[in-house]
This record gives C-alpha cells, structure tokens and sequence, in this order.
C-alpha cells in the first residue's frame, strides 16, 4: 500500500506504507526542510529537523553522484535535533540536486534541495570541465576541442515556462526542482524574454494607433490609443509611479477617460510638476501599456567581503523620483540596513546594503514600471569591518546619465518653444495657463507624458560615452532614436573605441561623483553633509544660505581623500537651511533640517492661560508651530484623545491647529493638551478649562403634603455649585394635559416649596433650576403630583360584637395612617357568602362613625363585612373581611368541661376550665362566662363578676379562712345564660395539701433513651442533654410525669438533618461545548428524603464560583455553554433543611474542542437554464474554523468577482447571477483547517429551454370579438 500525502511544509512528499495509522503512531515528516545553497567553494551544510514515530531513520542521496565519508559528513545534533549533510570543502562537482528521505515502519519523507557552487565569482561550465581537464591532463586539449561541439542546450518542458510566468516568486524554487533546472541565473535570463515576447505578443494583439501626447493651451495634457477589449466588461485601472489613481469622465476630475468605440483618451487636468511619473494603463490585472522607460545601464553583479558595503547602480531613460528595489523577492526600504540615493538629474538610482553579511548574499532587483533588471551579490567571509564600497558603475556611469540629461533638456527646450508659438498664436485669456505651459515635457515615443521639474541639472559630461559621441545623440532622427534605445547597453561596453577617450571640444575637470544628500538631525546632535569628488587633488568650499562657512569649534571641514564633509558637532535651530559644496565650478545642494515641531512663543503664552466660561457657552482653543511635516497633531482631554464629534471640532494645518468645543458643560472642565509630533520630535502644551455652572438639583423629590388644596414637596440641592452658593431656586409647573408650563419664578435658596394655586385631583410636574452667580444649572424634572392625592390607609377587620335575625351589631379601630388628613366616617360593606358583589351599607354622603349596627339582613343567611376610611381626599383601602356571622336569634352556649380548681389560698380560690362546645341550632358559641359562689350554709348563689369575662380561668377572692363553699361557671351570649357547670365537692378556704414528688421518665421512639443522653431533673423541671448529636438521634422523644395522684405525657420530635457531602466526582466530555458531572451520592440520601445536590463552577478567566445547578435529586448533571481553551473545576454539595455539607473533592477539566473539517451539509447536483441564477450552498463544521475555497474544474474562484461567495457561520453560498455556457463543469468546495482537509463536489448542468407540449396546435381559427388565449408550457 502506497498513499500520498500531503505535508505542511511545502516540497516535501510523504508516503504511507498502511491504510490505517495505530494510535499514536504517524509517518515521517519534516519540521524544517533543507534550505537551497548557492555559495562559493567553501563550507556547505544542509540541515533537516523530522518528525514521526517511531522515530525516522534519515539518509542523504545525491542525484548524480554518491555521498562518500571522505567529502561528506553526516552528523545528528541531540540538542537541537538537526540532521546535517556537512561538505567542509565543497567543489564545483559538488553542485547537484540532494534529497533527503525520513523513514520508519508506516511511511517515508522526502524533500529535494539544490547547491549551486559559484567558482571565480560567475558560474561557467567551461571553467568547471576546465577543473576536471587539470586533474586528467591528456584529456585537457581533446576537452577544449570538443566542448563548442560538445555543448548541448537544455531542452525544458513549455509548461515549466507556463508555471513561472503565472507563479509567485517565492515559488521558483519549488517548481525549478519538480524539473530539474539547477541554473537559476539562466532561468532568470530566460524568463525575462519569455515576460518580455508576452509583454510584446499583447500589445500587439490588443494596441494600436498609439498617438503622442498632446498639451492644450489650457495647461491640460492628454494621450490617446485604441484598444481591442476581449471583455466588454473588463476594468480599466491607471497607475502612476505604481499607485492607482482614480479617473472620470467629469471634467472637474483631475485624471479623466473618455472612451469612443475602441479609442482610449486619457487626460491630466492642469499639469504641475507634481504630476511627473511614470503613468501605466492596467486591463484586468495585467500591465498592457506603460511610458517608454527603459535601464540605460543596469546593475552588475557585485562581489563584497564580509562587513563591506555592497552597492548596485542603474541609469534610466527619464528622470524618476523613485524606483523600486528588490532584495530576495522582498522590497527594499531605506532605513539603517540600505541606503537608497537618486542622482540631482533623477537618473542615476544607487542601492548601498551597509555592512554585508553571509545572510545578505542572493539576488537584488531594479524595478521601474513594466522594466526590471537583476544582478547576484556574493559575500565573502572577513573578519573585520570595512569602510570601502564594492560595486557601483564609477565613471562611465555618470557620463551617460549627464549625456541622457543633456537629451532630455533639449527635447524640453523643444517643447517649450512649441508651446510658446501655439500660446503665442490663441487669445491670451488665462495668463496663468501659458505659465504653466513650458513645465511640461513632451515625449516622442507613443507614451504617458511626463513633467518636468524646475530644477538644476548637471552640464554636459565631459567624457564621450563608449563607442558614441555627445553630439550624435543630442539630436538624432526618430527611427535612429528608437534603434538605439533598444540596443543593449552590455553591447555598448563591448564596443571598441574608434577615437580618443576625451572628445576635443570637452575641456577635462573635477566634477561630483556623488551629491549631497538632505540631513536631518535632532537639536543637540550631529549632522554630517557628504559628498565625492571625482579628483582627490580639488578643494571644495562650502556655503551656507550663500554666505561662505568658516571652520568653528561646532563646524569642521573634513577632506578625506575624493570625499567632502562638512561636520556640525552640535546642531542648533540656526544651522538649519541650504548647504551648497563647490568645487572647480562644480556645485551641489542639500538642506539641513535640525528643528522638531515647536510652538509659537506668543501663541503659547496666551494657550497657557486657563479659559474660564459659563456652561453653554463655547470653548476654543488655538496655537501655532513650526516644524518638518508629516506632523501628527493630537488633542487630549483630562488624559483621553479627542476625536472629531457633534460638539468636537478640530482643525489641522501645517502651521498651527484649532480645538472648538461648543456647548460646554460642567463636566468639560479639566486638562486640554495638545501634542504635535514627527519623526524628529514631540511638544506639547498644557492649558486648563473652567465651566461655570451648577449642577442640576438631585431627587427624589420628597411630597410633605399633597392635599385637594395644597402639594408641598422638596428635593436635594445640587451635588456641585460651581464654587459658588446657591442663590435662589426657580420653578415653572405644567399641568398634565396641557402644553403650555407656568413659570413660578424664583423661589429662594430652600430647596422646598409648597404650591396653594391647584385644583383637587388635578396632576401637575414642575420644573426646577439652581441658580447661581456663575449661571442657571440644567433642569430637573419631578414625577406627576396629584393634589389631594394622600388617601387614608384600611382601617381594622370589622369586630362582631352581636348578631340577631333582624340586626349584626359591629366595630372596629381607625386607620393607622389618616392620610395626613382628619378621618371624616366610614363606608361600610357587606356580602353574602357565595358572591363576589360587595353592596354598601351606608351611601357615601352618609358617613358612619367606628361602629354599626347592620339591619337590612335577611335571617338566616350568612353575611361578611368589610369597611372604609374616609378623608379630605376620598374613601381608602377597605380593612379586611370580618368573620362570617349569619343573621339569627342566638342560642345560649352549653355547660364549660372540665372544670377544677388550679390553686387556693385561705382567702383565694382559683378556676379553670375549658370552652363549651358549640353545636348549630342547639347551643352557640359562648361569649363569656359568670362565676358564682354558695357558702354551705346559704342556699342562695351570688355572682362574683359583674360582668361576663371572656378568659377560661378566674380567681375568687375575699373568702373566709377554712370555711367551705360550693362554685359553678355559666357561660353566655347573646341569647342568654347557658346551663351552670357545678364543682363535683365543695371547697375549703385552706392551701392544698403537699403533692408527692412525681417519677420523671423519658423515652425515645417508645423505648427507654440511649446512655449517651443526660437527663436531668428537679422539683419543678427536667431536662434531656444529647451532648453530640448523630444522624441516628433522630425521633420522638416522650416525657412521663407520675404520682399516686395520677401521670401526664408530653412528646417532642427531633431530627437530625445535617448533611455528609457526596463522594469523588467524574467528569465526561461527550458533545462539544458541554460536560456531564457525575458523583457518588452522600451517604445520608437513604435517609433523608428532602435532600438533594447543588453543582457549582469556576473557570480559568472569570476566577469565581458560579452555581450552575440547585435542587437536583439524582446524581448527574450535564453543563452547557463550555468555551473551548479554558479551565474548569467544579464541585458539589448535599442540601437538606439544616443547611449545606462541605464541597466535594473539586474536579478539573481543559476542554479542548477541536475537530477536523466535515461537511455536514454536501453539495447537491445543480441543473439549471441559461440566462439564471444559480444557487450552490453545503455546511462545514470543524474547529479552529476551517478556511472554504471553491473551485470549478480545479481552478479557484474566491477571487472570481463573477461569483458572489459566502460563508456564514459555516453555511458556504456560491451564486452565479446569469448562468451561461461556461458555466458549465464540477464544482468543487474544499475545507481545511489545521487538523486537516475535506472536500465535497458537484456538477452544474445547464439546460437549453424546450417546450414540455410537443404536439401543440401550429394552427387556430377564432371568430372576430372572441378572446384569444394562449397557454405554452415549457421548461
């Protein structure tokens, strides 16, 4: 079994020797592959880090050749765990391709890595054989005989070419090794014909009648071709110096495009200098035409030792600001590493890589427009560092820069000259138009126009070029123009010189090899203006805003060598401005800049000054600066940066900057800092703002009185005055329903106010102020205050105090709270039982005082009765329903039980008994109870209450030592005196004689107490003591009291309920984002059935316990919501009626939820007509998220903007919005994350429409007037 797949690290193919992986075990594969060499002959080391397990054997193989132990060394790094093919001397035969294989018992890894061995500094298979003729010298004349012969050119697959010129560069590599090309120099030579034959097949295919640039008088320029569209709907993009600008045909737009047909007019709106570049027009992402710039003089290969500046010059055709660099496929910036320079004339371009390394070593680029060239630097390894510079063009460089620029002045002296005439000759209405006119530089080639800058230029050189004289290309015919221009400037070097290397007519002098450059320095340090003379012998003078500079103690003037320095040890404000270096009339420029943004010394006294306003006022602020731009102005508040907002207005300029803050309140006040920064420094000014105003007054308002003719109310004063005390409080009041508010005026500094002009029932909202000295505070706003809107509370449930067939007597208390008013009468109510009508008594004018007597009852029906308060402001809340009481005569009450003397005296005589028992229609309840009392002497019975008592017990007193008597208890009611209840014995007037101490025994559960109880007793009292209570203490306890005289019981229940906590907690992961808990019960769950479980959790951000489950009765419990990546712990508790048991042993889980993609939703096959839309949709599930990409017959179309592609949380759309033809194919969506890949396809069919009836009618014959309809179905 062999199954490929796929690594994640690119170029390594892996191979698995078995369908199904046991776990934990995988195939080989490579962390970090080897890095292709290309070196010069030293040492050479591959390095490989491989993963797998077990763990992979690794072997190194040459292609062409075998890896002996004599030129190679294969070593193992524990610590690093690196396998390294080491070469201590490596050769020129040692350049081949290498592979390296990982492999164990389930699969093998391979990845191929290429050394390229640079010998004399340029790789030459000539020189390389010539190596091999010297170690077999008789071969040495037959090899140099037959190697023109020998020779054979490498025949390279057309789709290899095809894949370069579609692939990134960072994929050259990749794609060289799949075919097996090693010479990456001739594969980039020939990759930039191929680039340059498309570039030229295009235009030719899709440019014609290209026409040269035109300037209006009206200062506009423009430049016309025509173009043949494949798509109609193709975007058209324009670019200047690689920055696309936006066009319109409005004329208001500075770049416009009107199109007519297949001609193309572009134009530029009153032309400036500003407007030079280089201009390319750009057709669906492809460059199809660009200006005529083309590298006069490329860059070289540059060979740099080791810690020496490397340097690479070209010349361009034109003069550019800037071009673009390339280091290694990645673009180079100025900074400490580089340095990139352009000449005064714009057309020499240097990049100088400071202090080289090995690492530095590979291929640098020059990139302008659609032109590129590419040249090798190779390091060698020193030891110290150097102050000389390899590489550069020299001398022959700056000549043919200075005879290109002398071209170009004339061609720009043409021009004007030309736009003078044609000015000349039209009306002259736009002065400024004619001015602007000679700025711009009109080239002869069929190209974007170009501008030309006001400035200096370099005098004619003074040396012929090579193999051309000055004066032929000064003023050449266009077609000898254009052949030259295409002649490569390689074979201009090789020329052989036909006359003398200095013309006649050029007098020989010193001229700069190198300008000076801008500086800009920080205030207190040093700045250093370089420049290069082409002689060392020449002295230079330097000036400064035209005034000659003299060597100081802060200024030194330096010759060292061809080079000239001026050198400020400590820069100030005034060394600022223009330095010019001349020598033998040779002069160059260059600005020093030493200042940081500062702020204007008066503007910034006055900023500082705090700003004092009233609230609602405006607040602004203002300062000046000077300083290099960019500049970044800022604007903080109390510490926070302001933004523009509603009340936040701020204006930047160059020159000075404006915060506006409208509409200040209270909290405005604080800290205003404004803060000006660039690459050279930062200020900043402090100021402070003060709004004077007080806060609005605080509520709640408090009502004292709300009255039918009086509210009274107050409220708290402001929490800030302003720094200044109140000084009155003003009001203003709306009644609600109405819109209008009546202003009450001012009221005073008490924060209170008592309102007597409102109308009973009536609400009404005020609105109340601060006032202050510094200003009147925003208003506060109260809730609805209804006037006489205090109603008294219930009174007390309605009392019976008697009740008759025809009349229920009742009373009852007043109210607790009156409603701050006096209580004028009740409302009383009744209702029969069964209803739930509530009829009044007494009408609402005819008030009743605390009692009533109810007539209008019907006998024997059962009535409730509730009543109502009634004040100033109306009836309250009712009181509560009285008991049910029926109307009837009453029944006297029956005789009391049990009734027994409880204590005697010699004079007293205490009763007890309990209430009669009340039986409907025989005998009532009783009311309360007559004691009366008979010496044994008299026959007649005397009361000894006055009145009926309603108690069960009573004390007779006044009683005559040791004599005897006879007692009886009536109880009574309305009805009357109920049978008396006798005393069984008569009485002594004596105390009772002594009890005999009772016998005291507790038991629980009917059984005699266990002996870890204490029991304790004494005459009047016992007491049972569990000293520590268990579970099985639990039950009911019974005390017995007895004596001769008899016994009494009494039982109590006692249960003990505190809870064990259950037992170790298992934790479960089953469904993503959730956790199953589950535990072992507590030990008292049997014996408690009122127990159950509480669960709680604390993750690893939140840090608390959070109870996520409560009164569960079983013993698990599933967790949602659970956030991958985090830590939780959980824990649980057992609850009965007591309380809580201690928290389980807590339990901890890391809850990872990743998952490889899958599709839960595929794809459905699709049919569908021409000229529709076309819906595609499936789900995709997988964690980290997986990354969706949709293909149609393997080609991607995430960047199609004709298909309009979604995905929403994980529901993956694809619309066509008009299907057509190509439309047609498999489509394909595939899903990948870090875990892994998947994919789902189908096919779109599309359908032509037909007719679903085939036998429909051809022909129909209707009468005049009749309707005609017609039915076609078709699909």
């Amino acid at each position: 079994v062999k199954i490929k797949k796929k690594s994640r690290v690119p170029g390594v193919m892996i191979t698995q020797y078995v369908e199904n992986l046991p776990e934990g075990m995988s195939t080989p594969d490579f962390t970090r592959k080897p890095i292709a060499l290309t070196i010069q002959e030293k040492v050479a080391v591959f390095k490989a880090i491989v993963t797998g397990n077990p763990t992979p054997a690794v072997t190194w193989v040459r292609s062409n050749g075998e890896i002996n132990e004599e030129r190679y060394k294969t070593v193992f790094d524990a610590i690093s765990g690196e396998h390294q093919l080491q070469m201590p001397d490596v050769s020129v035969d040692q350049a081949d391709v290498y592979k390296c294989f990982a492999r164990n018992e389930y699969g093998k890894a391979v990845v191929t890595v290429t050394l390229n061995i640079i010998e004399g500094f340029k790789k030459s298979k000539a020189m390389q054989q010539s190596r091999t003729a010297r170690e077999i010298p008789e071969d040495f004349k037959k090899t140099l005989r037959s190697e023109p012969r020998e020779e054979k050119k490498l025949e390279i697959d057309e789709k290899f070419w095809e894949l370069l010129l579609s692939a990134d560069k960072k994929d050259y590599e990749s794609i060289c090794v799949q075919y097996g090309v090693t010479d990456f120099r001739w594969m980039l030579k020939k990759l930039s014909e191929k680039k340059l034959e498309r570039e030229q097949e295009q235009q030719k295919e899709k440019l014609c009648n290209l026409k040269p640039i035109e300037l209006k008088p009206t200062g506009s320029a423009e430049f016309e071709f025509e173009m043949s569209l494949k798509d109609a709907n193709s975007k058209i993009f324009l670019f200047k110096d690689g920055v696309m600008i936006p066009y319109d045909a409005d004329a208001e737009v500075k770049h416009g495009l009107k199109r007519v047909g297949n001609r193309f007019v572009f134009s530029i709106d009153g032309v400036n200098p500003e407007d030079a570049g280089l201009y390319q027009v750009e057709v669906d992402g492809v460059k199809i035409f660009s200006t005529d710039l083309k590298f006069l003089v490329k860059i070289t290969d540059v060979k740099a030792e080791e810690r020496e500046d490397a340097v690479f010059q070209c010349v361009v055709s034109h003069p550019m600001q800037k071009i673009t660099w390339m280091g290694k496929n990645l673009a180079v910036e100025q900074g400490e590493k580089y340095d990139i320079t352009v000449s005064e004339d714009k057309l020499i371009h240097t990049l100088v890589i400071k202090d080289c390394l090995p690492l530095d070593k590979g291929i640098y680029t020059a990139v302008v427009g659609l032109k590129s060239c590419s040249a090798w630097l190779v390091v060698e390894k020193k030891a110290a560092r150097k102050t000389t510079k390899a590489g550069g063009g020299g001398e022959d460089l700056l000549k043919i820069a200075q005879e290109q620029q002398a071209k170009l002045q004339k061609d720009r002296e043409e021009l004007i000259a030309k736009a003078k005439e044609e000015a000349a000759s039209m009306p002259a209405e736009k002065p400024e138009s004619e001015m602007n006119t000679p700025k711009v530089a009109v080239e002869q080639e069929p190209k974007v126009e170009r501008i030309a800058h006001p400035e200096k230029t370099h005098p004619p050189a003074q040396e012929g070029d090579v193999g051309k004289k000055p004066q032929k290309t000064e003023d050449p015919a266009p077609t000898e123009n254009k052949a030259e221009e295409e002649e490569p400037v390689q074979q201009i070097k090789k020329r052989a010189r036909t006359g003398p290397l200095v013309p006649d007519t050029v007098i020989p002098g010193v001229y700069f090899t190198s300008g000076l450059s801008d500086v800009t320095a920080i205030i207190g340090t040093e700045a250093e203006l370089v420049c290069r003379l082409s002689s060392e012998d020449c002295d230079a003078v330097w000036y400064k805003d035209g005034k000659e500079i003299e060597e100081t103690e802060d200024i030194s003037i330096v010759k060292d060598g061809t080079y000239r320095k001026l050198i400020i040890k400590n820069c100030k404000e005034d060394y600022a401005g223009k330095y010019r270096c001349e020598a033998d009339r040779r002069k160059t420029e260059a600005m020093l800049f030493v200042e940081p943004p500062r702020f204007n010394s008066d503007d910034l006294a006055e900023f500082l000054k705090p700003i004092t306003i009233k609230t609602g006022k405006d607040a602004a602020f203002k300062l000046s600066f000077v300083g290099n731009e960019p500049m970044k102005i800022q604007w903080y508040h109390n510490g926070e940066e302001l933004v523009e907002d509603t009340n936040i207005k701020i204006e930047k300029s160059s020159s000075h900057s404006r915060l506006l803050l409208t509409k200040c309140q209270r909290k405005a006040s604080g800290e205003i800092k404004i803060k000006v920064k660039n690459q050279w420094g930062t200020n900043e000014a402090i100021t402070q703002l003060i709004v004077l105003k007080p806060t609005p007054p605080m509520g709640p308002v408090e009502i004292i009185e709300s009255s039918s003719s009086c509210i009274e109310f107050k409220w708290r004063p402001p929490r800030d005055d302003g720094g200044l005390p109140i000084s009155n409080y003003i009001l203003e009041r709306q009644q609600i329903g109405r819109n209008s508010w009546k202003k009450l005026g001012k009221i005073g500094s008490d924060a209170k106010y008592r309102d007597t002009d409102v109308d009973h029932g009536r609400k009404y909202c005020y609105h109340i102020r601060a006032e202050t000295d510094h200003g009147i505070s925003e208003m506060m706003e109260t809730d609805d205050i209804q006037a006489g809107t205090k109603y008294p509370g219930p009174p007390s449930i309605p009392k019976i105090v008697s009740a008759f067939k025809d009349c229920i007597n009742l009373a009852w208390s007043a109210p607790a709270n009156t409603g701050g008013t006096n209580i004028l009468g009740y409302i009383m109510e009744k209702r029969k039982n069964g209803s739930n009508l509530w009829n009044m008594v007494n009408p609402p004018e005819q008030l009743i005082k605390k009692h009533c007597a109810v007539k209008d009852v019907i006998e024997g029906v059962e009535y409730e009765f509730r009543v109502s308060a009634v004040n100033t402001s109306g009836a309250g809340e009712p009181s509560g329903p009285s008991e049910f009481v029926i109307a009837r005569d009453p029944k006297p009450p029956g005789k009391v039980i049990d009734l027994k003397v409880t204590d005697s005296t010699y004079t007293t005589l205490t009763l007890g008994w309990i209430t009669p028992t009340e039986e409907e229609g025989v005998q009532d309840e009783a009311k309360g109870y007559f004691v009366e009392l008979r010496p044994a002497e008299n026959p007649e019975w005397s009361r000894c209450n006055s009145s009926p008592v309603s108690l069960t017990y009573f004390t007779i007193v006044g009683l005559k030592s040791m004599a005897m008597y006879w007692v009886r208890v009536i109880a009574t009611n309305e009805g009357g005196d109920g049978e008396p209840q006798d005393l069984d014995n008569y009485i002594i007037a004596m105390p009772p004689p002594a009890s005999p101490i009772p016998t005291i025994t507790w038991l629980k559960d009917g059984l005699p107490v266990a002996k870890h109880v204490t029991v304790s007793n004494t005459d009047t009292s016992s007491q049972l003591m569990i000293p520590s209570s268990e579970r099985h203490d639990t039950g009911i306890y019974t005390i017995i009291i007895k004596n001769i005289v008899g016994q009494e019981t009494s039982s109590i229940e006692i249960r003990v309920t505190d809870p064990k906590p259950p037992g170790p907690i298992e934790l479960e992961e089953n469904v993503s984002g959730t956790v199953t808990i589950l535990w072992t019960p507590s030990p008292d769950e049997k014996k408690d059935d009122r127990l159950h479980y509480m669960v709680t959790k604390h993750d690893s951000v939140k840090c608390t316990w959070q109870t996520v489950a409560d009164h569960l009765f079983n013993n698990r419990f599933t967790v949602i919501n659970i956030m991958p990546g985090r830590q939780y712990k959980f824990r649980v508790y057992a609850i009965n009626d007591m309380g809580r048991s201690d928290a389980s042993e807590p339990a901890s889980k890391n809850c990872n939820f990743e998952a490889p993609p899958s599709f839960s939703v595929p794809l459905k096959m699709h049919k569908s007509p021409e000229r529709y839309e076309c819906h595609m949709s499936c789900a995709v599930t997988g964690n980290p998220r997986p990354h969706v990409t949709w293909y149609k017959d393997n080609i991607s179309l995430n960047t199609n903007i004709n298909y309009y592609i979604t995905n929403t949380c994980g529901v993956c759309s694809m619309m066509i919005l008009t299907v057509g033809p190509r439309d047609s194919g498999v489509y394909t969506v595939v899903a990948e994350n870090s875990l892994g890949r998947v994919e789902c396809s189908t096919q779109l069919v599309i359908q032509k429409p037909r007719f679903k009836d085939r036998n429909m009618k051809t022909f129909m014959v209707v009468r005049s007037g009749n309707t005609v309809r017609l039915n076609i179905n078709f699909e």
